[in-house]
């Protein structure tokens, strides 16, 4: 079933909580609020969670970019009209108009067909789009949600001071998927595509797509939790999902334990969230960054050289 289609029975507006008619203003208010309930890092066990909320965060994009609500307006309209038309016609009429009206059916059904599958197909290109270039209106409210988590942790966390941190270190999963070597859509895959499917999970700092060997990348994320919930969660695209796998970073059983009895692991806990905030200065970690990019590109062009071509 198409993208489309799938919105075609799920009411986005009902999904976020607000009237056919809300303002922009009024969409991300609501989106919020339901958001903080189900975000990924407030239910790191919850695979259910993790997918409302990739269905609201579709929801927001759609519902605040004008031409994706006129598309997905005109298509949800096409379908009530026709709804209504159904329930007008009671049993006595449909059989009264059934002879009168079947040769001027059969004569429209093509201009009906079409009209369908261009408001379908509309709404699918306006989808497509969104997906390519990225929707600013979700990231910053995505950065909203995340602000706020972080508001409610601190104050949960009051006097116990603060977090070690470990800047040496910042985890790293590997991504692959289906390519073939002359694919010029790379499976379907773009750097603003995994960038919009992980950003969701928490900051992300490099996405390095492989220039050599299609269907591969490296995904290096600020924090632990980002990843690990990424790893957990994350299945990409329905009819080319994604292997993950931890390039490094990898939290251990024993570790993982140390976690949950509030101990400190690679320089985060619980509130792991918060890692990016314990750096001594700004400086300091836009030039750990700079060589975290430096090894991504080596590790990327080492694998390069040693996997074959596909």
């Amino acid at each position: 079933m198409s993208k489309a289609a799938q919105l075609q029975q799920t009411d986005l507006y009902g999904l976020i909580g607000v009237d056919i008619g809300a303002s922009d203003k009024e969409i991300k208010r609501a989106y919020r609020l339901k958001a903080l309930t189900c975000h990924p890092d407030k239910n790191p066990d919850n695979p259910k969670a993790a997918e409302l909320f990739h269905q609201l965060s579709q929801a927001l994009e759609i519902l605040t970019d004008a031409a994706a609500r006129a598309a997905y307006d005109k298509l949800r309209r096409a379908q009530k009209q026709a709804e209504e038309r159904t329930q007008k016609l009671d049993d006595k009429r449909k059989k009264i108009k059934l002879d009168l009206e079947a040769r001027e059916r059969e004569a429209q059904t093509l201009n009906v067909e079409e009209d369908e599958f261009s408001i379908t197909q509309k709404l699918e290109e306006e989808i497509a789009r969104l997906q390519e270039e990225g929707s600013r209106q979700l990231e910053e409210q995505q950065r909203l949600i995340r602000e706020q988590i972080q508001r409610e942790q601190e104050a949960r966390l009051g006097s116990h001071g603060k977090m070690g941190t470990d800047s040496s270190v910042t985890p790293k999963l590997k991504l692959k998927w289906k390519s073939t070597k002359h694919d010029k859509t790379n499976g379907g895959y773009s750097h603003s595509l995994l960038v919009g499917l992980l950003h969701k999970y928490g900051d992300v700092l490099n996405v390095l797509i492989s220039n050599k060997k299609n269907g591969s990348a490296i995904v290096e994320f600020a924090t632990l939790k980002a990843a690990t919930l990424a790893f957990k969660n994350e299945r990409g695209l329905v009819d080319n999902p994604l292997k993950i796998s931890w390039l490094e970073g990898q939290v251990t059983s024993e570790e993982a334990t140390s976690t949950k009895s509030g101990q400190f692991i690679h320089g985060t806990n619980q509130g792991s969230l918060y890692s990016e905030r314990d750096y001594e200065s700004v400086v300091m970690m836009k030039m750990r960054q700079a060589e975290e990019r430096k090894k991504l590109i080596e590790q990327m062009q080492k694998e390069d050289e040693e996997e074959p071509d596909t």
